[in-house]
């Protein structure tokens, strides 16, 4: 088998793994988030526990959990034994990743963990497992097999257990009405925290630097007003000064290759009208959506008026280190 082969069979393999998965979800499911947000609701948090290559999963869970409003944590299985079963609280709930659910480590910490009184929350490829057993709900991962030749190595079972830890930290958060100003809070530095945390007016180019000029204008006209504003495109504005289009070098360009007496026509008429635009009160983050949805290099900026106030260009984002 080719090295391609190898690497698209282990695709295929992985993905007919999830779709396992998937179909074998039931309402063990709906009980996991209901334990989850019914402690969270009572101040209490979510304890992750694993071993090997479970516990580098339940790491990643952990933090997907905690960045999307589920306070989480991770509990070593051997550290747990010599003392760190003090960071576990009685009406916590204890997420376990064991694909065999026969982890020593693991097992040999059920006893002591259900001494405190918390909900047990078992990923486990083997529902009737000693784990799966002790366990108030299961939530079985089971894969028809690894992606690996031999069928040992951990590959789709730890693939299968990620999405399904995904799975569940995205519902509880849904669940717990988790909204986007409150991920910004757990995000303030970086690319996702600047982008939620600024505003449109935070980030837009204004004054001399936005050009907008008035339907009278011919294309010519229009194109100084670019010039001098340094912008790629003008904010066309009727004689109350609301945005009605937009005009853009491309559209300059394709207009003078069909049009040999483009720059004396009117903008009202090349103009590109109803253009998409923000309110300036809008998150930065909106703006990025914007243009990874659409095909456009500047986003008019309007007021409440719906009058132009500003642009913000593409090109600025990754400066701003928005993209």
């Amino acid at each position: 088998m080719s090295h391609l082969a190898r690497a698209r069979n282990v695709f295929a393999i992985e993905l007919a793994a999830l779709k396992a998965v998937r179909a074998a979800l039931d309402a063990n499911f709906d009980r996991a988030v209901e334990l989850v947000v019914a402690a969270m609701g009572q101040g209490r948090k979510l304890v992750v526990v694993g071993i090997g290559k479970s516990g580098n999963i339940g790491r990643k869970i952990a933090a997907t959990l905690s960045s999307t409003g589920t306070p989480a944590v991770v509990l070593d299985s051997v550290d747990a034994l010599h003392g760190d079963l003090g960071i576990v609280n009685e009406g916590d709930v204890v997420l376990a990743l064991s694909y065999s659910g026969e982890s020593e480590e693991l097992i040999h910490l059920l006893p002591a963990l259900k001494r405190f009184g918390v909900h047990l929350i078992a990923l486990t490829g083997a529902a009737k497992s000693t784990l799966g057993t002790h366990a108030d709900v299961v939530l079985n991962c089971r894969v028809p097999k690894e992606a690996c030749p031999f069928n040992l190595a951990p590959t789709s079972s730890t693939t299968a257990t990620l999405v399904l830890g995904d799975a569940l930290a995205m519902a509880v958060m849904d669940a717990r009405g988790f909204k986007v100003k409150d991920f910004a809070q757990r995000h303030p530095a970086g690319a996702i925290g600047r982008a939620m945390l600024l505003k449109v007016s935070d980030v837009m180019r204004r004054g001399d630097r936005s050009a907008v000029g008035p339907t009278t204008l011919t294309v010519k006209e229009a194109l100084l007003v670019m010039t001098r504003a340094k912008s790629g495109s003008v904010a066309v504005v009727d004689r109350r000064g609301k945005l009605v289009g937009v005009f853009t070098d491309g559209d300059l360009r394709r207009l003078m290759a069909q049009d040999e007496q483009a720059l004396t026509r009117g903008l009202q008429a090349v103009m590109t009208p109803n253009p998409v635009c923000l309110r300036d009160d809008a998150l930065a983050a909106e703006a990025v959506r914007i243009f990874n949805e659409r095909n456009i290099d500047d986003l008019i900026v309007v007021n409440a008026k719906r009058e132009p106030v500003g642009l913000v260009d593409s090109q600025d984002l990754p400066k701003l280190k928005l993209m």
